[in-house]
């Protein structure tokens, strides 16, 4: 079973997503990135912030998730990297690469495809 963890902005995540509804309604929908577990036993096992600007944290966030987890045997399969991340965060090559530098698992850049065109629309 595939065990999946997004990792979005601090910043988006307090002040801008309604609690990343967006990011979960399109992992239960298996659209946008989370298309490829359309057929296969998946679950979302954490959001986790960044730990804020520049991302210092997030490798020990990571961790920390990872020890926390680890007490009940669970442990994420795959990372996905939230839109506000991948298309928003001026720090987004350096979290990516310490993500993908300590993680020892596949890191996917982007979770659901709800991105708006027009705000006013």
């Amino acid at each position: 079973m595939e065990k999946i963890l997004i990792v979005g902005c601090k910043k988006s995540m307090d002040d801008v997503c309604i609690a990343c509804s967006r990011c979960m309604v399109g992992f239960n929908r298996r659209e946008g990135e989370f298309s490829r577990y359309k057929d296969t036993d998946a679950e979302l096992i954490g959001i986790l912030n960044c730990g804020d600007c520049p991302g210092a944290a997030v490798v020990t966030r990571l961790a920390q998730f990872n020890l926390w987890n680890n007490l009940m045997n669970e442990k994420p399969t795959k990372i996905h990297i939230a839109p506000c991340i991948k298309d928003h965060c001026p720090y987004k090559e350096t979290l990516m690469g310490k993500i993908k530098a300590k993680a020892g698992i596949e890191v996917i850049e982007g979770t659901h495809p709800y991105l708006p065109n027009n705000i006013f629309a």
